[in-house]
């Protein structure tokens, strides 16, 4: 990018970033997520930071936040309230404290200790004392002027109206609503017919500015302090804060920036459970004397930084748009991105779903986007940001023919899917087997696309059950295939020559049968035989089952080709699906749902094992789970089940129900 394209890119972002700020700080209204406007200010700061004389006065770089609104009285803070640059890797944090090394004195430098503490997610507040008894409260403002919003700070039961000692001074924190009062308030909200807030940041920060102080206290709002003024030291802060009678925003002391880096990796691993959000931690300088020397850079202090958790959203490019074709022929369209960061992973590719969701969207290859990661879910464009465009975006046309094979391809009429028909494409084929070796399917260890693609290239294999005729020797001359790698690998395959009936079906691929379904026809029918012979007629008395996916079935067992597929793979393998009596079935009519990971067992055994005791699983959180299994580093799934008041039980718990 030239100077000319970065200027322009610049003023661009500028627009944006203020804009979204102005509604948030000042309207109380979000339009995109904290994480995605990180993203936005984070491409700025290293734009301005490539081309420093680019850099203006009334960049959001160089100020703090919004205007304050005129509803209250003014007050002017005796020291600003500032705001934090952000950090978002160890590489950041390096960076930041040889910033901070060179303007300290050798014998300082001996001295350099860090606090960090976590990074609530609420509205920033000033509280002042006189005597120990409450006087003034006011909210960060512009970082300078702020709001005084006295009466409604006085309604939050957290912030004591006397304080432990009659000393006159200045506590700083955080107002924050509850993850459980926040879905609380939202419930009530849903019974009046109002519309959900959208999240408990937002909620809090409107809360605060209600001129009529009984709205705020019906809002059951809270508060952590992380600054008291006077003291030494910010661990000296936090322990005079709690003598005083406030809660101290949890912290801890790190000698050094790899203390810190473990307190992070500990606090990013139990941040779901924390009854409150958070967003990362904030890190300084321990000693208040450094701090002070280390000063102010435009309007963010040297001596702290905010070490940002991953963000679940961010924005980025779209380089360009391909076409992929899955196993049973759909067409998918692939967003190419340039890589961007998300929840820890870098990612390059977002899928589309199909050509409706692409205009819906209004995305044009070239346009900046919001792309979102959620726990294992594909990531996903959001949103196009349309205000970043140059005018050199092109529009995407979903092709007419397969881009495997070449057939013409099929939509029907009211179908959000694109078809390729042919079951002899080579795409398609690739995929068939890619799902077949898959782990809810036969589970081939260590035998992935890569291999896959390696075995068919070399027309070792045409289909899945060639796998089973595979020799040692077939492999060796394949690349990074040595003796010991190709004995695994056949002992990977011949481990599956058993299979239970319910995942053979499902690694068949079919149309519309997916692992429940499936777990569904080898219950009703009880062997394959039988099901290969059904008809229509039984196939519907299937719950769950419509006529479109018993029309799949059908096909799929009258094709020729599928039916000398399956003469082939049965002399292979053997389906076994070994009875357990009725008084086993200790979780019949239970329902789970898993999230996270398990170290006891993997989830597709999981899964299995609770099928066998004649539960079901499900993949999403409903008011009909049962429980919730929480492994480590669960997702979003967690909070649903508290908000609906689902069961939610640790590994060590469920492989008690399950023994």
């Amino acid at each position: 990018m030239n100077k000319q394209e970065a200027k322009k890119r610049i003023e661009k972002l500028k627009e944006l970033i203020r804009r979204q700020r102005y509604l948030v700080h000042v309207l109380d209204r979000q339009e995109m997520s904290e994480a995605a406007l990180d993203s936005l200010k984070k491409e700025l700061f290293d734009l301005e930071a490539r081309f420093p004389d680019l850099v203006t006065p009334d960049s959001p770089t160089q100020r703090v936040a919004g205007r304050p609104l005129d509803k209250f009285e003014k007050i002017k803070h005796k020291r600003p309230m500032l705001s934090l640059n952000d950090g978002f890797s160890e590489k950041d944090m390096i960076g930041w404290q040889e910033r901070i090394i060179k303007i300290l004195s050798e014998e300082e430098k001996k001295q350099l200790d860090y606090f960090a503490e976590l990074k609530v997610d609420g509205l920033a507040v000033s509280l002042t004392y006189k005597k120990g008894i409450f006087f003034k409260g006011a909210t960060r403002g512009d970082g300078l002027i702020g709001e005084d919003v006295t009466q409604n700070l006085k309604t939050i039961e957290s912030i004591p109206l006397k304080i432990g000692k009659p000393v006159n001074c200045e506590i700083r924190g955080e107002v924050y609503l509850s993850k459980r009062d926040f879905f609380s308030l939202n419930k009530q909200r849903k019974k009046e017919g109002l519309a959900p807030y959208a999240n408990p940041r937002n909620t809090a920060a409107g809360s605060i500015r209600q001129l009529d102080a009984q709205v705020t206290a019906s809002r059951r709002l809270s508060f952590l302090a992380w600054s008291l003024s006077g003291k030494s030291e910010q661990q000296a802060e936090h322990k005079e804060i709690k003598g005083l009678g406030l809660k101290p925003v949890e912290g801890k002391y790190c000698p050094d920036l790899p203390a810190v880096f473990a307190y992070y990796k500990e606090v990013l691993r139990e941040r779901e459970k924390l009854p409150y959000q958070i967003d990362g931690l904030v890190v300084s300088v321990n000693r208040n004397s450094l701090l002070d020397k280390l000063g102010v850079a435009g309007k963010s202090p040297r001596g702290s930084i905010a070490f940002k958790f991953p963000g679940r959203e961010a924005t980025t490019v779209v380089k360009g748009i391909k076409v992929q074709v899955g196993r049973t022929g759909a067409l998918t369209p692939v967003a190419h991105l340039k890589p961007v960061n998300i929840g820890g992973a870098t990612i390059t590719k977002a899928t589309l779903h199909n050509e409706d969701e692409i205009k819906r969207l209004g995305l044009k290859i070239g346009d900046t986007v919001i792309v979102g990661r959620s726990g294992d879910v594909i990531p996903k464009v959001q949103r196009v940001l349309k205000e970043l465009r140059t005018g050199r975006e092109k529009q995407f046309k979903m092709p007419s023919r397969c881009p495997a094979c070449g057939s013409r391809l099929r939509r029907k009429q009211g179908e959000a899917i694109t078809v390729c028909d042919n079951t002899r494409c080579s795409t398609r084929r690739r995929r068939q087997l890619y799902h077949f070796v898959s782990r809810a399917a036969f589970d081939i260890e260590g035998t992935g696309p890569k291999i896959i693609d390696q075995l068919i290239d070399n027309n070792l294999i045409s289909d899945a059950a060639d796998l089973f005729d595979l020799k040692e020797g077939d492999l060796l001359p394949l690349e990074r295939f040595a003796q010991k790698s190709a004995e695994k690998m056949i002992e990977a395959i011949n481990k599956t020559r058993g299979i239970s009936l319910s995942r053979f079906i499902f690694a068949l691929g079919i149309k519309g049968v997916g692992e429940e379904t499936a777990i569904d026809l080898a219950n009703y029918f009880k062997s394959f035989s039988r099901l290969a012979k059904a008809n229509s007629q039984e196939l519907l008395a299937i719950k769950d089952i419509g006529p479109e996916t018993a029309k799949s079935i059908i096909q799929f067992f009258r094709e020729k080709r599928n039916q000398a597929f399956l003469k082939n793979l049965l002399k292979q393998v053997k389906i076994e699906e070994p009875p357990l009596p009725e008084s086993s079935k200790v979780l019949r009519g239970k329902t789970f749902v898993l999230t996270g990971t398990l170290l006891g067992m993997t989830r597709e055994e999981a899964k299995e094992r609770i099928r066998q005791l004649g539960g079901d699983v499900a993949s999403s959180i409903s008011k009909k789970t049962d429980y919730l299994v929480a492994g480590r580093e669960p997702g979003s799934k967690l909070e649903k089940a508290r908000r609906l008041a689902v069961k939610i039980i640790n590994e060590s718990r469920f492989l008690e129900m399950i023994k």
